[in-house]
């Protein structure tokens, strides 16, 4: 077996580990990213190349670094269609929009951390994780064409991915880290990347559309104005072809995209749920996808990977500093995450409990009726503001789906108190347990409210 000593190690080479690694190699440490696939693959994810808050990236990889990658700015709203309304809903993104080419941008987030001094294995596959007897995460244990290896380090970031394989292997007993994970609390998606003859007329928006099966979502996203982003996600417990025959049938039908060149398939699991509600252990943190740290309604996670990476490489760094990666010192990433925007995505995945609860065409029939602007506003902050005149417009537009529209004011309230709630996420592992016991308590009047089955 070949043993390796690092201060950090991290599995995965995707958005949050690359940012973990540059911030902590920039501080003098010694980091490596172990990632399973090869050198031209590594950076080659599934993902719908949307990025918002493009001009707001940590420093540890600044946008100058990644700007090559960046192949459309012009996209500047969303385009939801509803068939079953014969509606459009115009709806606008704040802050700065752009669509990426997902595997260049992975390529330079790679070549960005190399410049820092990171180390990268690749074609290396974690097969397990290592704890001493006070139950801290040493390193790992993986294998490289047939070679055992050992990777020992101070504090390990786990950068694997949604379902993390880390966290099968780890024993979580006596920490606060989050084991209420199910598979259904997730998503798979699939994409494929087209080329087309001419460009389309929506090549500045992001175009979202309901599958026919209620568990699913289409989205077109175009690259270029002749190299479109084209897929779907879907819960992981229906038939994934059905849903792909969907996603053909649908292209099928738009005369735009007659004739086009698939040039790439990819498929991935993302979550669809809140963040966990702790993501750290003793000398282990688990960043991006691997955390949730994801738009449980979008399902964007670049930017919160970002930043999850940054976060947790600093902390790292104070651990390290400090001789001592406790859940305790570890503590502040949960903190600066919940903050930032775990809170906002707790309360925005209020949302998906309350869609589970309705019918389909009455959920689309009633947000076909409803302001682009506050939908929004709800989609980005977890809340949003009505006046009386505009409550009256949709009083007026949604007539037949009154008793809908009341359920979802209530659950917006309900959304907004859980929004508060995470606002006051504890200072140290101490009080976690007390926090935990409010916020279920508010998720038992969630679904008591809603009617929907329950999520977590």
């Amino acid at each position: 077996m070949t043993s390796f000593e690092y201060d950090v190690a991290i599995v995965g080479a995707g958005t949050a580990g690359c940012y973990a690694a540059s911030t902590i190699s920039k501080a003098g440490y010694d980091v490596v990213i172990v990632e399973r696939k090869d050198v031209e693959e590594a950076g080659h994810i599934a993902c719908g190349d949307a990025l918002k808050g493009a001009d707001e990236f940590p420093k540890a990889i600044p946008k100058s670094e990644i700007a090559d990658a960046f192949t459309n700015t012009a996209v500047d709203h969303g385009r939801f269609e509803i068939p079953q309304e014969d509606a459009v809903l115009d709806i606008p993104v704040p802050g700065e929009l752009a669509v990426i080419d997902r595997w260049e941008f992975g390529r330079q987030l790679i070549d960005a951390a190399e410049r820092t001094g990171v180390d990268f294995h690749y074609d290396t596959v974690v097969q397990g994780v290592t704890q001493d007897d006070d139950g801290r995460v040493t390193g790992f244990e993986a294998k490289r064409a047939g070679e055992r290896r050992s990777y020992e380090a101070t504090v390990t970031l786990d950068g694997a991915g949604a379902l993390s394989i880390l966290q099968d292997a780890i024993d979580f007993d006596g920490t606060t880290f989050d084991t209420n994970v199910r598979y259904s609390q997730f998503s798979s998606a699939y994409r494929e990347i087209i080329e087309v003859d001419e460009p389309v007329e929506w090549n500045d928006a992001l175009v979202v559309k309901p599958t026919k099966r209620s568990a699913g979502y289409l989205w077109y996203f175009p690259r270029t104005p002749t190299e479109i982003n084209v897929g779907l996600g879907f819960q992981m417990n229906e038939e994934p072809m059905h849903l792909v025959s969907d996603l053909r049938e649908d292209i099928s039908q738009r005369p735009e995209l007659q004739g086009a060149t698939v040039k790439d398939k990819l498929g991935a699991a993302l979550p669809t749920r809140r963040p966990y509600d702790s993501a750290t252990a003793p000398g282990y943190m688990a960043i991006g996808d691997a955390a949730a740290h994801v738009n449980p309604i979008s399902g964007g996670g670049i930017g919160g990977a970002a930043y999850a990476g940054q976060y947790a490489g600093e902390q790292a760094i104070r651990a390290l500093e400090e001789e001592d990666a406790s859940e305790e010192i570890l503590w502040r990433y949960n903190e600066r995450v919940m903050d930032h925007y775990g809170g906002r995505y707790a309360a925005l995945d209020v949302y998906n409990v309350f869609a589970t609860a309705y019918d389909l065409d009455d959920l689309l029939s009633l947000l076909a009726a409803l302001p682009g602007e506050q939908l929004s506003e709800a989609l980005y902050s977890g809340s949003s503001d009505v006046g009386l005149g505009l409550k009256l417009k949709v009083l007026y537009e949604t007539v037949g789906h009154w008793g809908t529209l009341k359920n979802l004011y209530e659950t917006k309230g309900l959304a907004d108190r859980l929004l508060a709630h995470y606002e006051t996420y504890p200072k140290s592992p101490d009080s976690f347990d007390a926090w935990q016991a409010e916020r279920n308590s508010i998720m038992d009047d969630i679904y008591a409210a809603t009617g929907a089955e329950t999520k977590y």
